[in-house]
């Protein structure tokens, strides 16, 4: 019994600790982010409007397309199950408000030959890692989706120089089959 309360309060203090380094980080991303408070705002509020109603389509469906926003500018970067389900989420995407413009990234789910999940985790982590260490990149600014060991590279970011040590970074780790940047240099 006593092991068992251990292990639970090891738990609640990980979870406290997790989420005081997400509101640093979160606070941190802000401060060295290139867009103002305010496109931040606007941005997670589109982010927030196509995630909700990819959910009230149907939860299940969508689980595997991550939405991003940058300036008004979307993409959504995943896996699809059949084509209504992607053509859902592009026409879900292309009518929010305040969108611009819609870029997908959607790889068919089960693609043969493809890495499974065990081996995208090993390479987000490795990718974070190598983001992280590079002091020539903002990895606060970058975010990123492993889908079937190919990179997808999104944000805004200081200079074409960063970009082009970001995409470095993503092809020097092991098991990358491809990456794909959607980088941009901020005002």
């Amino acid at each position: 019994m006593m092991k068992m309360y251990s292990v639970m309060i090891c738990g609640l203090i990980l979870l406290a600790l997790s989420n005081c380094t997400a509101i640093v980080g979160k606070t941190y991303g802000v401060a060295v982010d290139q867009r103002s408070a305010g496109t931040i705002l606007s941005d997670e509020e589109i982010n927030l409007t196509i995630e909700k109603r990819l959910a009230e389509e149907n939860a299940t469906d969508f689980v595997d397309i991550s939405t991003f926003c940058y300036d008004g500018h979307v993409y959504l970067v995943g896996e699809y199950r059949t084509r209504k389900e992607r053509k859902t989420a592009l026409e879900i995407a292309r009518h929010a408000p305040g969108v611009k413009s819609v870029t997908i990234y959607l790889l068919p789910m089960g693609e043969k030959g493809a890495c499974g999940w065990a081996e995208d985790v090993q390479v987000a982590g490795e990718l974070r890692v190598g983001l992280i260490a590079d002091k020539d990149v903002h990895s606060t600014n970058i975010d990123d989706k492993v889908i079937h060991c190919h990179v997808v590279l999104l944000g805004i970011v200081g200079s074409e120089e960063e970009i082009a040590r970001a995409v470095a970074d993503a092809r020097s780790v092991t098991g990358v089959r491809d990456v794909t940047s959607y980088l941009k240099v901020g005002d």
